[in-house]
């Protein structure tokens, strides 16, 4: 279970270098997002090893934060079509 932790990790620590680099806009949103979901599977994960249901709360309402702003930064960098005032 550890390992599986660590794995994660490594693994946000990868993605973060991504963020960092990222050649876009839309490259480094999605960046971000992963890394949020990647620490909302360490929480779940945290969880079970630990057997507290209160780190499956938090998950859940961090879960709907990362969906909050996944919508807002897709409408706040999302492109004008053609002929549409940009807001």
């Amino acid at each position: 279970m550890l390992y599986l932790i660590l794995a994660i990790v490594l693994s946000a620590i990868l993605t973060f270098y991504r963020l960092i680099k990222g050649p876009s806009v839309p490259d480094r949103i999605v960046a971000m997002n992963s890394i949020g979901v990647m620490f909302l599977l360490v929480l779940v994960l945290l969880s079970y090893y630990f057997e507290r249901k209160f780190f499956i709360d938090v998950a859940l309402v961090y879960g709907v934060f990362l969906f909050i702003n996944v919508l807002i930064m897709g409408k706040y960098f999302r492109k004008p079509e053609k002929g549409e005032v940009s807001d």
